[in-house]
């Protein structure tokens, strides 16, 4: 028995349109023709078809699809097995995502509310990029620290926002300073710094060992982003971030390793 591309498209659930598509690709061309001309499908062309949009539900692209069919080398099952994997990543991450809107949907109801105006008096040229902090969460998704992290940021008051803010600005200063006047980034000044900058997150927001905070550094040269939480663009130098990076480095190498200093086992 033959069936005319409209019925196809009605039982199958395709537009014409994309039969048409499947028959120009050579992925689907209709065993049969009527006297008119027009495309008629058989049995097997249906269990073909059946196959195809199995292939595209899982998220298979055309190309591939027709590399499983034409090669009789290809192995299905290994193509299906790396499609799970795939599948099963994307709805890890998915589920990640949702986890970091519903914390944001909890920050917006317990965090602080400014103005727009108030937010610049707050935080000045410092800026938060929606899209680096939705990477971080995602990153960081199964890291205890970062999960405090967000949670004290949530419940910090316009005040507590003012003062931290405050101390960044005086740290920052004198971080400009200390690079402005060439001294090295190894020293004791720059370390110096490099140590009131990670005392100054762990008592704003998380406990900040100098592993974490070593690789807290290495953002601020890998994610141009992460550094302008820190330097605003505008006041940033050339070699600023990289100075940043090793006075850090310098500092950690100070303290002693112990289970209190060290976090490598921890996902920051």
């Amino acid at each position: 028995m033959s069936y005319s591309v409209g019925q196809v498209s009605a039982f199958a659930g395709v537009t014409v349109r994309t039969l048409h598509h499947y028959d120009k690709a050579g992925l689907l061309s209709p065993s049969d023709r009527s006297p008119a001309g027009y495309r008629l499908y058989g049995e097997a062309d249906l269990v073909r078809l059946q196959q195809i949009l199995f292939y595209r539900e899982l998220g298979f692209p055309l190309e591939e699809i027709a590399a499983i069919f034409k090669d009789p080398q290809v192995n299905p099952l290994e193509r299906l097995q790396a499609r799970q994997r795939q599948l099963s990543e994307e709805i890890a991450r998915l589920q990640r995502l949702v986890e970091v809107a519903e914390r944001a949907m909890e920050v917006q109801r317990t965090g602080v509310s400014l103005t727009p105006q108030e937010r610049f008096e707050v935080f000045g040229e410092i800026t938060f990029d929606l899209s680096y902090a939705t990477e971080a969460e995602l990153k960081w998704a199964r890291s205890e620290g970062q999960r405090e992290a967000m949670a004290r940021a949530a419940a910090h008051t316009k005040e507590d926002w003012r003062r931290l803010m405050g101390e960044a600005a005086v740290w920052r200063a004198e971080l400009l300073a200390a690079f402005d006047e060439g001294e090295p980034s190894t020293g004791e000044r720059a370390m110096d710094l490099a140590e009131e900058h990670r005392l100054h997150i762990s008592r704003w927001f998380t406990s900040c060992p100098p592993d974490r905070h070593r690789r807290i550094a290495d953002d601020f040269v890998a994610d141009p982003r992460a550094f302008a939480l820190v330097v605003p663009p505008s006041q940033q130098r050339p070699g600023l971030a990289a100075y940043t990076r090793k006075a850090v480095h310098a500092n950690a190498a100070r303290h002693p390793a112990g289970p209190a200093a060290s976090d490598s086992e921890e996902n920051r």
